[in-house]
């Protein structure tokens, strides 16, 4: 098997399974309950939160345990503007969002929000210099990824939260920090946005638990939802412990190699996109600085059945995003390419075990497929 579609979800390390085989089978105790094996599971619930959060450089007491990327989005953008209700309805997000706040965006439009969203350029970059001109006296709340799940591009949202700071502007800043966590190195602190999503099983820890980082800017913040008082009332809900378990353990073990993984990472990149740039039919689409994330198009072969084809060798890569099912990306779409270079539009992402092999084997695969097949476009 060749899995290059670490975007999508990574494989559970060994050791990670084994940390959450232990909180399930010796660690079970309800963290809430007042005896000896509750209180043992609070507090390494609290050994967890801590990891993450120094992983992330911030403070363990503002990061709440959530179910995934999706729901911190989700709660992040709400919290925002609920904090800046008094502030106005104006939105700034931009074109190339995960869906997770694209589509809660769209919603907000028909609860009389309006939203400003930011076009890409070529490379599929969005400045600050865009949200400078955007911004106005009413804007709640700016919305900007760190790094995009389908292009691999790194954006300035550092820059964004000083030109806010600058301005001396009311609107919090949110970003899906997704596909950066343990890619890139950042810290929550420098980089300054109010709100920071992240997702756990991008790097190798179970799906179904991830967490937003609130910062200082957040006041009394309103509850995502209602019931027993877990995480400081925020987030009711008994604790996740297993995969809060698993998660902290996918954390400490990608810390320990996080320079060394990225250079592995960068220079398999590298070593793809020389082979791909000498292939007859293949374009890259962006070259984004994050070291793995790489998407390209067979142009004119729809990328569906590329997928398809490839996954039938073994060989796994995706068509985008794997939260668009198959449908059309609106990342892709953003960057307005020829219709054939869109429609074959793919995405190969690494991970700390990816190797030359699988990159070799993928493109010898993508040869074949020009060979056997027609274009359809």
């Amino acid at each position: 098997m060749h899995y290059l579609d670490h975007a999508a979800t990574a494989p559970v390390r060994e050791e990670v399974a084994e940390a959450v085989k232990q909180e399930l089978m010796n660690g079970w105790g309800n963290p809430s309950s007042q005896y000896a094996i509750g209180r043992e599971a609070a507090e390494r619930v609290a050994s967890y939160r801590a990891t993450i959060a120094k992983a992330l450089g911030g403070k363990a007491e503002r990061l709440y345990f959530t179910s995934c990327g999706t729901e911190s989005d989700n709660w992040a953008i709400r919290l925002a503007l609920h904090q800046n209700r008094r502030v106005g309805k104006h939105i700034i997000t931009t074109a190339i969002e995960h869906s997770a706040v694209r589509a809660l965006c769209k919603e907000l439009q028909g609860s009389g929000y309006e939203v400003t969203m930011l076009a890409p350029d070529k490379d599929g970059v969005i400045t600050a210099e865009q949200v400078a001109e955007a911004l106005r006296e009413d804007t709640a709340l700016v919305s900007m990824m760190l790094v995009n799940n389908e292009l691999g591009t790194i954006q300035p949202v550092e820059e964004v939260a000083a030109l806010l700071k600058e301005r001396r502007s009311a609107a919090l800043l949110h970003t899906d920090a997704v596909q950066a966590f343990m890619e890139i190195p950042f810290s929550v602190e420098e980089l300054g946005a109010d709100l920071v999503a992240v997702s756990a099983h991008k790097i190798g820890a179970p799906k179904g638990i991830g967490a937003l980082y609130m910062g200082s800017r957040i006041k009394n913040p309103q509850a995502l939802l209602y019931g027993g008082g877990q995480e400081k009332g925020l987030r009711p809900g008994t604790e996740a412990t297993a995969q809060i378990a698993g998660f902290a353990k996918a954390v400490e073990l990608r810390s320990a190699d996080l320079q060394r993984d990225m250079l592995q990472m960068h220079s398999l990149k590298g070593y793809a996109m020389e082979q791909m740039e000498e292939m007859e039919g293949v374009e890259l689409l962006a070259t984004g600085a994050t070291p793995h994330i790489l998407p390209f198009s067979l142009v004119g072969y729809p990328s569906q059945n590329v997928v398809t084809d490839l996954s039938e060798k073994g060989i796994y890569i995706s068509a985008g995003s794997a939260c668009h099912q198959g449908k059309a990306s609106h990342v892709i779409e953003a960057l307005r390419l020829p219709k054939k270079v869109a429609a074959g539009a793919l995405r190969v992402s690494f991970g700390p075990d990816s190797s030359k092999a699988d990159v070799d084997a993928l493109l010898e695969a993508l040869k074949e497929h020009r060979k056997s097949r027609f274009p359809m476009l």
